[in-house]
């Protein structure tokens, strides 16, 4: 079963995957050979189309890569920091252009009773 998400959101424009491929690790052929790398922008795609809906691994449209695959680039690109690095990327970016009003800043949150209530002094 896959995600029915009809939203726009099936690939990046260029500009976003020239500044995240620009991040990401340099991947040279095995010396052993085997088969080609996998298309990156696909699995970055898939990774930021999963993020986007809330979809689960095991439900990726096929368009993406097999998810295990997806997911596996994922955690190696969580472990790199290449998230965290775009991330930054496009606040400087969008600061440079519209700009960030850094001294005021707001958290959303809301509180709310547990789902089992819990005792009164916890």
């Amino acid at each position: 079963m896959h995600c029915n998400w009809s939203g726009r959101f099936a690939q990046m424009p260029e500009k976003m995957w020239q500044r995240f491929e620009a991040l990401l690790p340099r991947y040279g052929r095995s010396r052993k050979g085997g088969r080609p790398r996998v298309n990156l922008r696909a699995v970055a795609n898939g990774i930021f189309y999963l993020l986007r809906t809330g979809c689960q691994w095991k439900a990726l449209p096929p368009q993406f890569g097999s998810p295990s695959t997806v997911h596996r680039y994922f955690q190696e690109w969580s472990r790199q920091r290449v998230f965290h690095r775009f991330w930054k990327k496009c606040l400087t970016t969008y600061d440079s252009r519209r700009g960030i009003g850094w001294r005021w800043q707001a958290l959303d949150g809301s509180m709310t009773k547990a789902p089992l209530g819990g005792e009164k002094n916890r």
